[in-house]
């Protein structure tokens, strides 16, 4: 829908209102700015008398968001980030080239992903990477990105799924610890404190299972956000972490972790990279996907 011009507010009116509603302060959005308290003031003013709706509630030196500030501060974020965007990739662009915003599981980023990038630099440099980091899925009609590695099922609605590996998932341990455990069989795993990923809530009882072991007494140790902080506090002697291959080679190879228990198990889930359909033919986007799967090969 093409709206008049007289219900298109300016761009500085909405940067003013955007800066004032995130920090819920005049003064703070002018000094982002670079601007007088004043200037903002009389800008948010403009939009809101353009727009016939209060944003902010002023109390004397105070001010906060009105119902309708809040839900039109996330829609006027989301414009202007997707803005910023779209500005950057068209600096960016050179010939068939230009930039991809790609989100990255954190531990999956930076032990597998980017070390391989250069590869990809050499091969594409017309193409520009900006990264940024998402556990969960989201959605790209809100986010300034133009695709992601998602591990889990092939489900994001509205979106192109590509395969890209599985994984072997395998016990690990500081060598000190499994010493003075004792550690030498499945069930011995029970009686030591056990590290949980919150992303994989499920890992160690799908492990257990697979040993054909009953393991609601197990020992709960401690969880954490991302497998780097997992692997972390294995390698201190927290406890056992359950953990992707791959992404310990480095510890494994240096022996601050040990495989205690050599049963591993393949997970029934896959890591894929996400994109929107109406951005699998840009350009930035089509030499990403081609050079990723080959890597996956």
């Amino acid at each position: 829908m093409n709206l008049p011009r007289s219900l298109l507010p300016s761009l500085s009116a909405l940067q003013a209102f955007e800066a004032s509603a995130r920090h819920v302060s005049f003064t703070r959005a002018a000094e982002e700015l670079n601007l007088s308290q004043g200037a903002i003031s009389r800008q948010v003013a403009s939009l809101e008398e353009m727009l016939g709706v209060p944003l902010f509630v002023r109390v004397r030196q105070r001010i906060s968001l009105t119902p309708a500030g809040t839900a039109y501060a996330e829609e006027v974020r989301d414009a202007l980030n997707r803005l910023s965007a779209a500005t950057l990739n068209a600096v960016a662009f050179k010939g068939a080239g230009g930039t991809l915003a790609l989100a990255i599981l954190p531990t999956f980023g930076t032990r597998w992903l980017i070390p391989r990038v250069p590869d990809f630099s050499q091969k594409h440099p017309e193409v520009t990477i900006n990264f940024s980091t998402r556990i969960l899925p989201f959605d790209f009609s809100r986010e300034p990105l133009d695709a992601a590695i998602h591990f889990g099922d092939p489900v994001w609605p509205g979106a192109v799924l590509h395969r890209l590996m599985g994984e072997t998932i395998i016990p690990v341990v500081s060598p000190t610890l499994v010493d003075r455990l004792q550690i030498s069989k499945p069930e011995d795993l029970l009686r030591a404190p056990l590290l949980k990923q919150a992303t994989r809530p499920r890992a160690w009882a799908e492990w257990f299972n697979a040993q054909g072991l009953d393991h609601k007494d197990a020992i709960q140790g401690p969880g954490f956000e991302q497998f780097a902080m997992v692997a972390k506090a294995a390698v201190a002697g927290l406890g056992v972490a359950i953990v992707p291959r791959f992404l310990v080679e480095e510890e494994l190879s240096s022996g601050v972790l040990t495989i205690p228990i050599n049963q591993p198990i393949e997970s029934e889930q896959a890591y894929w990279l996400v994109y929107p359909e109406e951005k699998k033919d840009r350009p930035a986007v089509r030499a990403f996907r081609s050079w990723l799967l080959d890597q996956c090969a």
